[in-house]
């Protein structure tokens, strides 16, 4: 598939244009309800098949059913990443009109960091063709081990990252608004939503050692590896603000993850015996997690939306009125003749005797 740099470049501008509607939409802090989430997922959803049938169209069925094989495998996998994110939340107390902010931050550093695993892995396919076999026995390993821990769950208080965090860089326990840093009696403090953003970026790296190679197994296309992952990395706030809360009724689902990656390794492992069909690889991929979500929602019935419960990795506040106005400027330190506040000072009158003696001595 030779794709030219315009191409590369139309996608960045399509994502730079959607991320810049996506902050725009979401500039003040508001609590996302199911009816915004749903519909923020139709359209990226929407924008995700769009782009594929562009695929379709112009490259031909083959890469189009590469992409959206890519496509639903990384959507997928991502329910999972979301489960995650709803646990380092709720660990946190992160208030729900804060967490689209974490989110948007959080998903833009993903494409960065996938893009660079992308060319390092096509890079490696390129150089090393065997290494497709150990991608290939890496996600059935994988898969084996998601249905072993299925019933495990994720304890961002017990991070080893979040111990080094609070090592290394002071922390407030109070959120001040959406803000990240703050800066109190000239010291730089983080707020517990940076903490969060890092735990979300670390859990995003863990989700992509899965995601990617298994994209590999259906695709060697760069592009379509890229663009797969990051149509669908780009409804990942919807579909968490959707699915947070009912997270408990997809019990099957990560049984069915797994399955799909180990029939993604099985079919990476087969590639130099016995081709399958992309067309195929599709069929079965959207069978699995179909069966997955409706045995899941089955055996559920008539549970409603509730809360994630997790340990709390603290104990978070918001911040009160008297702190937000006593904050400083972040990225300089307050002037010698402005207060903490950032009001200059006023004079200091001078006493009665010491005005008297200049008077005199004028």
């Amino acid at each position: 598939m030779d794709v030219p740099l315009s191409a590369w470049l139309a996608v960045f501008g399509v994502i730079l244009v959607m991320l810049a509607v996506d902050l725009f939409a979401h500039r003040k802090a508001h609590v996302i309800g199911v009816r915004e989430a749903a519909a923020w997922s139709v359209v990226w959803v929407l924008i995700g098949i769009g782009f594929g049938l562009v695929v379709w169209n112009t490259a031909g069925a083959e890469f189009g059913q590469q992409y959206f094989a890519g496509y639903l495998i990384e959507k997928s996998l991502a329910v999972d990443n979301v489960f995650v994110w709803a646990i380092i939340f709720a660990a946190f107390a992160v208030p729900r009109e804060f967490q689209h902010r974490v989110l948007f931050f959080g998903v833009l550093g993903a494409l960065v960091l996938r893009g660079g695993f992308i060319a390092a892995g096509a890079v490696l396919i390129e150089s090393f063709s065997w290494i497709l076999y150990v991608f290939a026995a890496f996600l059935i390993y994988t898969g084996y081990r998601m249905i072993r821990t299925r019933n495990e769950h994720a304890h961002p208080e017990k991070s080893a990252v979040l111990r080094v965090f609070r090592r290394v860089i002071p922390m407030t326990d109070a959120f001040h608004g959406q803000r990240f840093l703050v800066r109190k009696n000239g010291i730089l403090l983080a707020t517990p939503l940076l903490a969060v953003l890092v735990l979300v970026e670390v859990t995003d790296v863990v989700f992509a050692v899965d995601s990617i190679p298994a994209i590999f197994a259906v695709t060697g296309e760069p592009f379509i590896v890229f663009t797969a992952n990051a149509f669908a990395i780009l409804g990942l706030r919807a579909m968490y603000f959707l699915l947070s809360d009912l997270m408990h009724r997809f019990v099957y689902l990560k049984i069915g993850l797994a399955l799909v990656l180990v029939w993604v390794g099985v079919k990476m492992l087969l590639l130099d015996v016995f081709y399958i069909p992309t067309n195929v690889s599709l069929a079965v991929i959207a069978l699995i997690i179909a069966v997955s979500v409706v045995f899941s929602l089955r055996a559920t019935r008539g549970q409603g939306r509730r809360e994630i419960e997790a340990v709390p990795a603290g104990s978070f506040r918001k911040a009160t009125s008297e702190e937000l106005a006593e904050m400083e400027p972040v990225w300089r330190r307050p002037d010698r003749r402005t207060g903490p506040s950032g009001g200059r000072k006023t004079a200091e009158p001078k006493p009665a005797e010491e005005t008297k003696e200049n008077e005199d001595r004028r």
